[in-house]
C-alpha cells in the first residue's frame, strides 16, 4: 500500500493534454495495442501526418464542406473570433481562447475540437477495458503523439500504472527532449520506437526545425542507462529528402532491435486544411511499394545483423 508521500505525489500529477485514443492497432508495437496520442510536439516535420497533434492545447478544425452558413457559431462566440464572410467561414485563431462554444453550437458538426485533457486514472480505466485483448495477442499500450516525452510527469505516471497492472508499454518518440525528461519515462517502458528523420544535422533542422544532436545523444544515453530497453529506429522515408544511400547507412548502429522504414504518405493532408495550415510537401509524390522495398533490401545488405522492417515484412 503506498505511503502518504507516495499518495500525495500521485494526486498532484498534472492532467495530460491528449489528442485521442485508438484501439486495436497492429502498427504501433507488438500484438493488439491501444494507442494514446498526446498533444504537443517541439518539432515541425514537413511531412507530419498528424498536424492536429502539434499544438500543446486543444484547437479548432473547420470543415467548410459541412457548413450551411446558419451563423450559430459566430453568434455563440463571445470574442467575435468566428466570421461568416462572403466566401467562407473563418476563424481568427489569435483571438480564439479555445472555449469551443462554437463547436457545441454547430448543428452540422462543421467545427471540430482537437484535443482533451484527462487524468491518469481516466486513461488507465479506458485502456484497461481491452486488457483481455492485450493478454491474448501479447499486446499492450503505446504512447504516441505529438511527443509524449514532452509531458514527462504525466507520461511516467501513466506508464507506471499500466506496468503495475501487467500491461506491456511502448512509446513512439522523437526523443527531442531534455535527457531528464526522457530518463523519467524510460524505467517504465518495455520498448521504444525512435523516429530518426535525418542523420545530417543541417538537413534535419531544415525539414524539422530542430537539430538532431539531442536525439542522437539521448539514444546513446538509453543504451548506457540502468534500464536497458529494446530500441527500434523508425525512418519516415521521404522521397528526395532522406532516402539516399548515405543517410540510410548512417542510420545503422549497434544495440538495435530493428530498423523500420515507414513509406511516405499524405493521409493527414485534409487535416491541414481543417486547421488552415499549409502543407510543405505538395510537390512530393507517393512512391510505389517497390521503392520502399528496394530501400529496405539495401539497408539490410549494409548490416545483416540488424533486422530491417518495411510494410510489416522483414528484409
Amino acid at each position: 500500500m503506498p505511503d502518504a508521500a507516495s499518495h500525495e505525489k500521485m494526486t498532484t500529477v498534472p492532467r495530460g493534454e491528449l489528442l485521442r485514443i485508438e484501439k486495436s492497432s497492429i502498427h504501433d508495437g507488438e500484438g493488439l495495442r491501444s494507442v494514446v496520442f498526446f498533444k504537443g510536439c517541439p518539432m515541425r516535420c514537413a511531412w507530419c501526418s498528424t498536424p492536429e497533434s502539434q499544438c500543446f492545447v486543444p484547437e479548432i478544425g473547420i470543415d467548410r464542406s459541412k457548413c450551411v452558413r446558419c451563423g450559430a457559431c459566430a453568434a455563440t462566440c463571445p470574442l467575435g473570433a468566428i466570421r461568416l464572410d462572403d466566401d467562407a467561414l473563418s476563424v481568427d485563431r489569435a483571438t480564439c481562447d479555445g472555449c469551443f462554444k462554437c463547436a457545441a453550437a454547430c448543428p452540422k458538426r462543421a467545427i471540430k475540437k482537437y484535443g482533451f485533457s484527462a487524468s491518469v486514472d481516466e486513461i488507465v480505466e479506458e485502456v484497461s477495458k481491452d486488457d483481455v485483448f492485450f493478454f491474448h495477442s501479447d499486446g499492450g499500450v503505446t504512447l504516441s503523439g505529438g511527443e509524449p516525452c514532452a509531458q514527462p510527469e504525466y507520461a511516467a505516471a501513466l506508464l507506471s500504472r499500466l506496468r503495475a497492472q501487467g500491461i506491456h508499454t511502448t512509446i513512439e518518440t522523437s526523443l527531442f527532449v531534455p535527457w531528464e525528461d526522457a530518463a523519467a519515462i524510460i524505467p517504465h517502458l518495455d520498448a521504444v520506437f525512435v523516429d530518426v528523420k535525418h542523420m545530417n544535422p543541417e538537413q534535419h533542422e531544415k525539414w524539422t526545425v530542430a537539430d538532431n544532436a539531442l536525439i542522437l545523444e539521448n539514444i546513446q544515453k538509453i543504451d548506457a542507462s540502468a534500464h536497458p530497453v529494446d530500441i527500434t529506429i523508425r525512418v519516415p522515408l521521404i522521397p528526395g529528402i532522406n532516402d539516399d544511400d548515405a543517410n540510410l547507412q548512417d542510420t545503422l548502429r549497434d544495440k538495435l532491435k530493428a530498423i523500420e522504414l515507414l513509406p511516405y504518405h499524405r493521409l493527414g493532408l485534409a487535416t491541414y486544411r481543417l486547421l488552415d495550415k499549409e502543407y510543405a510537401l505538395n510537390d512530393t509524390q507517393i512512391q510505389p511499394w517497390e521503392w520502399c522495398a528496394e530501400r529496405a533490401r539495401f539497408l539490410s545488405s549494409c548490416k545483416p545483423s540488424v533486422p530491417v522492417i518495411a510494410g510489416g515484412s522483414l528484409f
